[in-house]
């Protein structure tokens, strides 16, 4: 008898894990936006695909998919403009500041998530910190609307996922080789011409890697958008809570929660496509 691979062993626990932990679930939300809704008990025995025609066909659904999308992208692009600098300075910083920044990036993420989005409540609101500064300074009249909208979810959602940003950002600047941008410099090249022509594309498998993670977070975040964007702004995530718990609507739920879920498992299948690429095109 063949021997198995040993190797095939070491597999077994991750495999459990991943079918455990997320086809598993997966699939029952996929069978479950399949069936039909009853008032009684929140799903039917009937299957159809109504669910996910009503999801996709309907302009409410369609604008709140649409505000989703919108409020992954600003974050997105948001965290990278943000944490491209501070990742190019850590990268390049004594070893010491290197071990402080680091340290102070990280820190935000020992802090729970309901607990820093109680803290933006307090700096946000018409009466908190922020408002009660620029009007003391004479800056402003009346309150700026910086709570129960986009503004607000796009400020929490930023410095809660920029550090995610800029730890994918500074391996990938740590990968870079030196001498390549000595030799620019050399041959009399400026800074800005540097930085668009050799470090943002060789760092551009981590600006992928980092972009795509925070999107899908950002996309998929539920206690900012809920605390900060207050219960009348929907993303997806609140409308498929207010779904399955509110409404008791499950069927209707978990065809909003695949469709998130395809278009988050899409963009991680693109994004690897694309990381792919170009670093197949840099290792030739």
């Amino acid at each position: 008898m063949r021997a198995r691979p040993a190797g095939y062993g070491l597999l077994t626990p991750v495999l459990a894990l991943l079918i455990a932990g997320f086809l598993a679930p997966t699939a029952i939300m996929a069978l479950l936006s399949l069936r039909s809704y009853s008032g009684m008990q929140g799903f039917g025995d009937d299957w159809t695909l109504a669910n996910y025609i009503f999801v996709i066909g309907d302009p409410y659904y369609l604008l709140i998919i649409g505000r989703t999308l919108m409020l992954g992208l600003i974050v997105t692009a948001a965290c990278l403009v943000l944490g491209f600098p501070l990742a190019i300075y850590i990268q390049r910083a004594r070893p010491a500041v290197q071990t402080i920044a680091i340290l102070l990036v990280i820190f935000p993420l020992l802090c729970n998530i309901v607990v820093r989005s109680f803290g933006w409540m307090v700096l946000l609101a018409p009466r908190g910190l922020i408002n009660e500064a620029l009007m003391a300074a004479g800056l402003i009249a009346t309150p700026l609307d910086l709570m129960y909208n986009l503004t607000g979810v796009i400020i929490g959602l930023t410095q809660i996922f920029l550090p995610f940003m800029v730890l994918l950002l500074i391996p990938a600047l740590q990968n870079i080789p030196p001498d390549v941008e000595a030799a620019a410099y050399t041959l009399k090249s400026s800074r800005p011409r540097v930085f668009l022509t050799i470090t943002m594309p060789l760092a551009t498998p981590g600006i992928i890697t980092g972009s795509i993670l925070v999107f899908v977070l950002s996309i998929s975040a539920l206690v900012t958008p809920r605390m900060l964007g207050g219960p009348t702004y929907k993303v997806m995530a609140t409308q498929i809570y207010d779904e399955f718990m509110t409404n008791l609507d499950w069927p209707a739920g978990a065809a909003l929660a695949f469709v998130l879920t395809v278009i988050a498992l899409t963009l991680i299948w693109g994004a690897n496509r694309i990381a792919a690429h170009f670093t197949k095109g840099f290792a030739a």
